[in-house]
């Protein structure tokens, strides 16, 4: 799989990663459901494997749990994919999460997360969200202070935007943006993508399948059956009228995929890959299996006709 430059960093990535967020099990406050660990083990394994040559993660996710699968699972491995991970969000008194940046609140979850991941430097290490907005600042000096001590190699941000981006710069050169986007959360194109090609800020996308909706795997029955500590029961993007639309443009992408022997998925992952801003597309995996669904999209390209046909339906 060819790669590309994350950014001003000396980070070159394959056009798809592992996403670990699932990973984090069933036990907090946006699971995916219960999750075997064995099996985030091996799929992490088999999308290494593949080509993909980093992972994507988060203290939040499963409180340490997912980092913990990720740090376990690349222990022995001889041929080390970059691991980038997130901070800022933590378990509130509730059990829902709240945001925090201040500097102190953040080196603690740094050091947990290289406790977590069983390393002595981060890869990339990322605000995971912009809250509480007032507090930006002292939490990107920290992630500055944390790349000047070697506890981190690179800084990005995530779910920033152009205008908090702004805010941050003269601080310190931003490596990368983490936004979700796709077919159905287009909301960077306006402003976000135009901002982070002016000032080589790379782009790693989250959620290019809509959290499974655009797969092609996706059913009516299947959300209707989601367990209770799946926080999918409770977006509206899989409830009606929306869940329709969505599962429409699911078929008109699996069509366009067939033709050419690629999934639904793939064919989602790619539309993003279409933006020259975009540097690569964190995908989701839970099982081997699944990555054999989703790897054609590092090499493939949608033709304008095709990318128009989607465009059509979007």
């Amino acid at each position: 799989m060819q790669t590309r430059q994350l950014g001003n960093s000396d980070l070159y990535i394959t056009p798809i990663g592992v996403g670990a967020w699932a990973m984090g099990g069933g036990d907090w406050a946006f699971a995916w459901g219960e999750q075997d660990d064995q099996d985030s083990i091996n799929a992490i394994r088999a999308a290494i494997d593949a080509g993909m040559n980093w992972i994507d993660t988060a203290m939040v996710y499963g409180h340490g749990h997912s980092e913990q699968v990720v740090g376990r699972t690349i222990a022995d491995l001889s041929n080390k994919p970059y691991v980038f991970t997130k901070c800022s969000r933590l378990r509130g008194p509730d059990g829902g999460l709240i945001g925090c940046l201040k500097a102190d609140s953040i080196r603690q979850e740094c050091e947990q997360s290289l406790r977590n991941l069983n390393t002595d430097v981060i890869d990339l290490y990322q605000i995971h969200w912009p809250m509480p907005d007032e507090d930006i600042e002292e939490g990107w000096e920290t992630l500055t202070k944390l790349k000047a001590e070697g506890k981190v190699r690179n800084i990005g941000v995530s779910n920033f935007s152009a205008a908090q981006m702004k805010r941050i710069q003269p601080i310190a050169p931003i490596t990368s943006l983490q936004p979700p986007y796709s077919l159905i959360r287009r909301e960077i194109e306006a402003e976000t993508l135009p901002f982070v090609a002016e000032n080589n800020i790379g782009v790693i996308v989250y959620s290019p399948m809509a959290s499974g909706l655009l797969s092609g795997k996706m059913t009516k029955e299947r959300v209707e059956n989601f367990p209770e500590n799946d926080w999918r029961k409770r977006r509206d993007f899989f409830q009606e009228p929306q869940l329709s639309r969505n599962l429409a443009l699911a078929d008109k992408l699996k069509e366009i995929g067939a033709r050419h022997g690629r999934t639904a998925g793939e064919a989602a992952i790619a539309w993003t890959l279409r933006r020259p801003e975009v540097t690569g597309a964190i995908v989701g995996i839970r099982t081997p299996e699944q990555v054999a669904g989703v790897i054609g999209a590092g090499e493939w390209r949608l033709s304008q006709d095709e990318i128009n046909e989607i465009e059509a339906m979007a």
